[in-house]
């Protein structure tokens, strides 16, 4: 079939896709603007999409969850098809990639190993296989292939696991609570010099801790943080709306006010809770 038949073609799946795609990126006849996308300029709309897949997941809106799946999807197709026109790669391709890859990394699945074994052999297993695909790629060092492009807490909580499989970590989260006592004060005596150099490292540091004593209470930071921040919009638009019924606006009230809605605010979720 034409591409330009599949395109106007109901339920053409991932082909109709594939064939948009090639359209959009048609020398003469595409859209400018992604003729002119890189695999550079491209990439932090990926990331984005890939948290909006995450922030539907968390608010479990499943109606929304198709469509944020599919603009994850497109922009694979899209680097796809960058890689295609590179001469580099394809979409095939990189479906044969990951098969292999599940494949290789699920003996016990599909290979002659048993099933037999618990959820925590498995990781050590999978954990032993990636060690092994690393070598392959000449990785050497135990933190070599932890993406830089990853949000710098993630990356910090993945450096930490590598670190910690060799032996490199504190023995439990109260050795992890000390050090983070450590940092704080550390931070502050920077601030008090007002060094903002210093405050900036101190500040790191400090986050640093903060992601690995996530690790050792069984924590994903990343998660833990998305969730905070849903807490804080939660409660503050209850506080909007507290004021609103008293006929103000947040920059019309005083912070002493806001901060006694916010308690109120705060009761009334744990009286939800409760119920």
């Amino acid at each position: 079939m034409a591409d330009d038949t599949l395109i106007h073609t109901p339920n053409g799946g991932l082909p109709r896709l594939r064939a948009i795609m090639r359209a959009l990126r048609d020398p003469e006849t595409g859209c400018p603007w992604d003729i002119e996308q890189t695999f550079a300029t491209i990439a932090p709309y990926t990331i984005e999409e890939a948290y909006e897949v995450a922030d539907a997941i968390e608010r479990e809106a499943w109606d929304e969850l198709k469509g944020e799946l599919g603009d994850l999807l497109f922009q694979s197709v899209f680097h796809a098809q960058m890689a295609e026109e590179a001469g580099l790669f394809s979409l095939d391709d990189i479906a044969d990639t990951m098969s292999d890859k599940m494949v290789t990394r699920h003996p016990h699945v599909f290979g002659a190993e048993s099933r037999n074994k618990s959820a925590e052999q498995q990781t050590r297993d999978w954990e032993a296989i990636k060690a092994a695909e690393r070598a392959d790629k000449a990785e050497k060092g135990t933190l070599d292939g932890v993406a830089l492009g990853l949000p710098a807490l993630l990356r910090a909580h993945k450096l930490q696991k590598r670190a910690a499989r060799v032996g490199f970590d504190w023995p439990s989260a109260r050795e992890v609570l000390d050090k983070i006592l450590e940092e704080s004060r550390e931070l502050v005596e920077a601030q008090a010099v007002a060094d903002q150099e210093h405050i900036l490292e101190e500040y790191g540091d400090l986050m640093f801790v903060m992601a690995n004593l996530g690790r050792h209470l069984g924590v994903e930071p990343e998660a833990a943080l998305r969730a905070a921040n849903a807490k804080f919009e939660r409660r503050f638009g209850r506080v909007e709306a507290l004021l609103a019924a008293r006929g103000k606006r947040p920059e019309d009230s005083t912070l002493a006010e806001m901060d006694a809605l916010w308690t109120t605010a705060k009761e009334e979720e744990r009286e939800q809770n409760n119920t």
